[in-house]
């Protein structure tokens, strides 16, 4: 049977951590500073965060099958 291959736009996404919590960078912060965006909505989308418990489930098991990082 040939091996699986990694989805590379999840391994670009996508880090697992040891607890098996899965960290993504989070939308919309990337431009259009000056205009468009309250403070609030600036201050909630910088950063990292963490998926929910079923969607990193679903992360682990169908873009990484031979485990993550």
């Amino acid at each position: 049977m040939p091996k699986l291959k990694t989805r590379s736009g999840a391994k670009k996404r996508f880090h697992v951590k040891k607890s098996g919590q899965v960290k993504f960078a989070k939308a919309y912060g990337k431009h259009l500073f000056t205009h468009a965006k309250s403070q609030k909505l600036k201050r909630e989308h910088r950063g990292t965060g963490h998926l929910r418990d079923m969607d990193a489930k679903k992360v682990r098991l169908e873009l990484f099958p031979y485990g993550a990082n």
